[in-house]
């Protein structure tokens, strides 16, 4: 399913808090006087003068080994053509958010006001002494060839246009995988491409560097093939005119061997693919809509191996796969460029990667049952934490055998090491559980759909098949908030239980069954029945709907009691839980018990480890458990120190594979550097925890909400651990963004559910 975007949902996410998407933050405390004078004037002046000496040591004192700038012109904007540089800066900004987050390289976007490649050069050329690299970004053909080929050959730094490049490496690597699922050898196969910019002449460039003879090349512009019978061709077209006697496209794709979309939606016809050859490799990457649609080609075709440049299909040609990961790797041995070679190894790794074994978490995080090389799968996977692993450590060691590595590495064992602490996986999580539940999105109810907040969210998950929303609350104020906010919920579920009585009648005798020896008089259960917190608790309860989701509005006692007397607790759980997902610079931690039991003792602890042991192997990371007190190892006496020591002695009992120690102070459990010089006998002491259990409700909540507030992190939660059936809990005022997150893993803990597990 294709995203849809609405205009005021764009400007609002661009606008909202801080303008951009971007900020700079500083690497270095500046608490003191001392710190500000180390930082500036006078201590500044040290690292000044040694670089004088060695410019060379700008790499050693300063950022500029990871920093990129991403820089345009704004003369060829995703598909918006020539806007301008101050139009080109949300696009450019958005670069350098993907540099950061999936290979943790700082970039500064920069928009140049200048269209002659000669000027543009030079202004590029003088910022070389700011950047570690240069990421050329959206500017048109032809001059875009001048501008990169005159950089390079000026500039001693890594450069490259991604437009040409990106798409050209991902596309070869997929191209070589499925060449070798037809038995076709690349020399012998004839390529039509249908667009003639930027990407495509990069693309044919490096089709012939791996193999593929030009004059099996057909190349196609909006106006026709590039043949001899055509004038006024510039320089860089000349250089795929054909000798065949071809003038369309529909001619050229006469036994056609494979088909490279660089165009326009719906270039092609059916009748087109039935007209190549056997097996037939369609690469139609127009985005958002291919040359040809999916469904029509694999319809028409299904022996043809086909990619696109969506995500809602399988191999998905994104060029995210490769910048990210050639410069992380360029960067990291300050290569002087970035060349041919470095280009095809990062070729070689992306086809090579596709064919080892995909790690579980990549699996589940694209709802499959399985991924492995062959049709569906011939490059890997955006959220594949392996590629920053793969991907760059194949591009740095090209740099180094070509002999343009500065600083070549020689442990590579440290440097994987390095690579996965500059990013690590943790960064994807919720990306890989979104992915995961657009696979089979469930109906999740929302108790509290008379909210904006409720309805914005909802139209997302719609949007992105996350979920099939069911919207609880008074029709005509719901139907008034979707016209007041220009949203499109019409086949959503809409339901009122005060208005419903026979579904209230037939759920207040359920109810009444469960709760008729514990207080509850008939007559009651009608009146919490038409609560919709209670009545959504019993759309769950019954199969009615997959998951119910509330809390924006309400205290969190107020809205857990109805769905624990509704629903309950899981088999063999005798209490809930709630856990907060802990995001921030160093890391993922997971934090509980947060939300619900005040004071637990030592047996009510030690299944609040279970429950949290089980809720952090859901999102696919191996929990290493801290059981938090004052004290260390028996360091100090108390109840506190005592009861989360037994905690602990009953959780190994019961799991002895659980990696969990306690009692031991917070800051000891996250430095391993303590451990092991104090406690190497601790399980904790080589990776540290990245759980954390509180011995009581007030030390969980407070420490949750002081780094939500001043430590700058990022909490996703309350997830509630231990019920029976999906009841997540909201946390009060949450943000739209908070709500998809939390539906999100409500659809994936009924994804469980369905197989008799849950969170």
């Amino acid at each position: 399913m294709s995203i849809k975007i609405r205009k005021e949902d764009a400007l609002n996410y661009h606008m909202q808090g801080q303008p951009g998407k971007i900020e700079v933050v500083p690497t270095k405390v500046l608490s003191s006087q001392l710190d500000l004078a180390l930082a500036y004037s006078p201590g500044v002046a040290e690292p000044c003068k040694e670089i004088a000496i060695n410019k060379d040591d700008v790499y050693k004192y300063t950022s500029k080994g990871n920093l990129v700038a991403v820089i345009s012109n704004g003369t060829a904007v995703l598909g918006l053509g020539d806007i301008g540089p101050e139009a080109s800066k949300p696009v450019m900004e958005g670069k350098a958010v993907l540099f950061k987050k999936y290979a943790g390289i700082d970039s500064f976007d920069i928009e140049v006001d200048e269209k002659d490649p000669d000027a543009f050069i030079k202004i590029v050329k003088a910022l070389e002494p700011t950047f570690g690299g240069v990421n050329l970004e959206d500017i048109k053909a032809p001059e875009c060839f001048k501008i990169e080929t005159e950089l390079r050959e000026k500039m001693n730094i890594p450069i490259m246009h991604d437009d040409q490049h990106g798409t050209a490496i991902i596309s070869c690597a997929a191209l070589l995988n499925a060449l070798e699922l037809v038995k076709k050898k690349i020399e012998d196969i004839i390529i039509v491409m249908n667009g003639a910019g930027a990407a495509a002449v990069s693309c044919a460039k490096l089709y012939i560097a791996v193999g593929a003879k030009k004059e099996n090349i057909i190349m196609c512009d909006s106006k026709g093939v590039l043949n001899k019978n055509r004038t006024n061709l510039d320089d860089i077209k000349k250089q795929f005119v054909t000798d065949r006697t071809v003038s369309t496209l529909q001619e050229a794709m006469k036994g056609a061997d494979v088909f490279v979309g660089l165009s326009v939606a719906d270039a092609i016809t059916p009748e087109d693919l039935l007209n190549m050859a056997d097996n037939p490799i369609v690469f139609a990457l127009a985005n958002p809509n291919p040359e040809i649609a999916y469904d029509l080609a694999r319809k028409t075709r299904p022996d043809a191996l086909l990619a696109t440049g969506r995500s809602d299909h399988p191999n998905q040609v994104n060029n995210v796969l490769g910048f990210p990961y050639i410069f992380r790797g360029a960067l990291d041995v300050r290569a002087t460029e970035i060349n041919e070679a470095m280009k095809l190894a990062a070729v070689y790794a992306l086809a090579n990667l596709t064919k080892e074994p995909v790690p579980d978490m990549v699996v589940k995080a694209y709802g499959a049952d399985k991924l492995q090389f062959g049709r569906e799968y011939l490059i890997p996977k955006p959220l594949d934490p392996r590629l920053i692993t793969t991907v760059s450590p194949a591009v740095a060691k090209a740099a180094i055998d070509s002999g343009i590595a500065k600083n070549p590495i020689t442990d590579w064992d440290a440097y994987h090491h390095e690579l996965q602490k500059r990013i690590g996986i943790d960064q994807k999580l919720m990306s890989r559980i979104i992915d995961r539940a657009k696979k089979n999105p469930k109906r999740v109810v929302f108790a509290e759909a008379t909210h904006h907040k409720i309805l914005k969210a909802a139209q997302i998950l719609k949007d992105e098949g996350i979920a099939h929303p069911i919207l609880l609350g008074n029709r005509q104020e719901i139907l008034a908030l979707i016209k007041e906010h220009d949203l499109d919920l019409e086949d959503c579920p809409i339901i009122y239980p005060r208005e419903d009585d026979e579904t209230v009648k037939r759920y207040a005798e359920v109810l009444y069954k469960k709760r008729q020896r514990k207080g509850l008089a008939y007559q009651d259960c009608l009146r919490l029945m038409r609560e919709r917190n209670y009545f959504g608790s019993m759309m769950v309860e019954l199969g009615d709907a997959d998951a119910l989701v509330s809390g924006l509005t309400k205290d969190y006692p107020k809205t857990i009691s109805p769905a624990l007397q509704v629903i309950g607790v899981a088999e063999g759980v005798n209490r809930v839980a709630g856990m907060y997902i802990i995001t921030n610079k160093r890391g993922t931690y997971f934090f509980s018990d947060t939300t619900v039991n005040v004071d637990p003792n030592a047996q009510e602890l030690a299944q609040i480890i279970e429950l949290t042991a089980r809720g952090v192997s859901f999102f696919n990371m191996e929990p290493r458990i801290a059981v938090l007190s004052y004290s260390n190892f028996g360091s100090s006496k108390g109840e506190i120190p005592d009861k989360t020591k037994e905690a602990v002695r009953l959780a190994k009992a019961k799991n002895p594979k659980l990696v969990v120690e306690g009692d031991i102070q917070a800051n000891v459990a996250l430095n391993t550097e303590i451990q092991q010089e104090t406690y190497p006998f601790s399980a904790l002491s080589q990776e540290g925890a990245n759980t954390l259990i509180f011995p009581n409700l007030a030390s969980g909540n407070i420490a949750y909400k002081l780094l939500m507030e001043i430590g700058g992190a990022e909490a996703i939660g309350p997830i509630l651990l231990g019920m029976k059936k999906p009841v997540h809990i909201l946390q009060l005022g949450s943000s739209i963004r908070e709500i998809v997150n939390m539906a999100a893993i409500a659809v994936v803990d009924a994804q469980l559910h369905d197989q008799n597990d849950h969170l």
